[in-house]
């Protein structure tokens, strides 16, 4: 904050604003966009991640794997996101404190459950009730990232099921001729040319992730929807020393921007890696830069 805004009553309204938008509560604003882009950064990989484990599971030879890649893909799918948002992290919180609870109290005579109520001992509690407040925020936010990556893995495990299962059969078969085992087809071949056929899939899988950042709120995370609400609703002289009407609309104006900004700059990302991958490829988009060129 700056030297003059002291006394914020006897500012100018320029001064005014850029005293506002300066103060502690709007640095934890800008941070939020920081914690948006991180959050992106992580569940991608990570969703890519589980979403190729899904898919080679789903194509496994050995039948109970098999089922658990089709199962993992179609129950995940199949359950709307705020839905599973909300059930997953309470489980997934609970059952860490739980096994924690059995390994580190293991002579608790009261039951976990007591009614409406999930008790564990205080050493089971993850964070622990003393940990500083960071550690609270990085658990809540690991949850998150977790949870994110689960759900979005089922949708990228479907995408690159289909786009394994659109690479020429007569590609396999050339490997298979040339004496390659099952694993070496699998990665020299099948692997690098299936992202072709995935990238349009994963691109709009990205776009989608990008508009389920938003969820972060309801998981308890401060990220940029919390403190737009928090900031933009009528703030009276009783409570700040900047007070102001209702300007909500404001602040989910710039979410607006930010939000359009970014997918508007994927959308160019996406485009580059999508020409260079299809560059020479028997595809639409391979037959489309040729007839370019010439």
């Amino acid at each position: 904050m700056f030297e003059f805004c002291a006394d914020p009553s006897l500012l100018s309204d320029p001064a005014w604003l850029a005293c506002y938008l300066t103060t502690g509560k709007h640095a934890g604003f800008y941070i939020a966009f920081g914690t948006v882009l991180l959050l992106l950064a992580i569940t991608a990989p990570a969703a890519l991640l589980f979403g190729f484990g899904g898919a080679m599971a789903a194509r496994s030879r050995f039948v109970p794997l098999r089922w658990f890649g089709k199962g993992y893909i179609a129950v995940v799918r199949g359950v709307p996101d705020i839905a599973f948002f909300l059930f997953f992290v309470i489980a997934l919180d609970q059952g860490f404190e739980y096994l924690r609870h059995k390994l580190k109290c293991p002579g608790w005579g009261q039951p976990v459950r007591q009614g409406n109520d999930f008790v564990v001992c205080p050493e089971a509690k993850l964070p622990l009730n003393d940990a500083p407040q960071w550690q609270h925020e990085v658990y809540g936010f690991s949850l998150a990232v977790l949870t994110f990556a689960i759900v979005f893995g089922a949708f990228a495990a479907n995408v690159l099921y289909g786009a394994m299962r659109a690479v020429p059969r007569a590609q396999i078969e050339t490997a298979e001729a040339y004496g390659m085992s099952r694993r070496q087809t699998f990665w020299r071949i099948l692997v690098p040319q299936m992202w072709v056929y995935a990238l349009p899939g994963l691109s709009n899988l990205w776009m989608v992730l990008i508009k389920a950042t938003p969820l972060l709120f309801l998981l308890g995370v401060e990220d940029i929807v919390y403190w737009a609400r928090e900031l933009g609703g009528t703030k009276t002289p009783r409570f700040t020393d900047y007070p102001h009407g209702d300007w909500r609309m404001w602040y989910f104006g710039a979410l607006l921007v930010f939000y359009l900004v970014f997918t508007r700059l994927s959308e160019i990302v996406i485009a580059r890696v999508m020409k260079r991958l299809t560059l020479g490829q028997a595809t639409a988009a391979g037959e489309a830069q040729r007839k370019a060129a010439t």
